[in-house]
């Protein structure tokens, strides 16, 4: 049997041909590596730990999944940042924004129930059902939840990408990067978040409305209101 045998690449032969393969090569790899840029100069230095976050009455948590109907590790880290915040009293609400498309996954209610039982009253803790992804969740705060203004929790390899897009849906924000067990995980969360930089540019340029909207809510406002 003949063996097939497929055509090598072939290199420019003339000098003027490979600089113009050299150009075309480095022109991909700024627009690759645009949104990541764009990422780190639009966030500047509005990145810190608990300690560094300003007083800004809302803690923002984003979801990061279950595992038997409860936060994951890397959800509970988050979320203990946010227990954190809230008894450094920079902050006086938290807004628990998830994926609850489904009956049987629930990610606001299991964040909340894990707010309670680390001592976050449960008055103090509002939920987002519709937080689809860190898009969808920014704008809602704003939107439907009325955030002008928050505490962004997340991990580190994605608290840029929240800080961006909140602050391009109207959100003026500050992000708690947690600490994360550089497990397969987080390498897989680091690697994504390549790639979901460039959606999330896409995003903050052309501003598509989030899955679901709906009416406003005044959980935020009642949460904040009292001692």
């Amino acid at each position: 049997m003949p063996r097939i045998r497929g055509k090598r690449p072939r290199l420019p032969r003339t000098r003027a041909g490979r600089r113009r393969l050299v150009r075309g090569l480095v022109a991909a790899c700024v627009l690759a590596l645009a949104p990541t840029t764009w990422l780190y100069t639009s966030t500047g230095d509005r990145i810190g730990t608990v300690a560094d976050a300003p007083a800004a009455g809302v803690a923002v948590v984003f979801g990061a999944g279950l595992w038997d109907g409860q936060p994951s590790p890397y959800l509970a880290d988050r979320l203990d940042a946010a227990v954190r915040l809230y008894r450094a009293d920079k902050v006086r609400a938290v807004l628990v924004t998830g994926d609850n498309s489904r009956a049987t996954y629930d990610e606001p209610d299991a964040m909340r129930g894990y707010l309670v039982r680390h001592g976050v009253p449960d008055r103090r803790v509002v939920s987002d059902f519709a937080g689809f992804d860190t898009w969808d969740s920014c704008v809602r705060a704003k939107k439907v939840f009325g955030v002008d203004r928050a505490v962004l929790v997340s991990q580190g390899f994605h608290i840029r990408r929240a800080v961006a897009l909140c602050e391009a849906a109207g959100v003026r924000s500050f992000g708690v990067g947690v600490d994360a067990r550089h497990d397969a995980t987080w390498y897989y969360g680091g690697t994504r978040e390549l790639f979901a930089a460039g959606k999330a540019l896409l995003d903050a340029v052309f501003r598509p409305a989030p899955t679901f909207l709906g009416p406003k809510e005044p959980g935020v406002a009642r949460a904040l209101e009292g001692s």
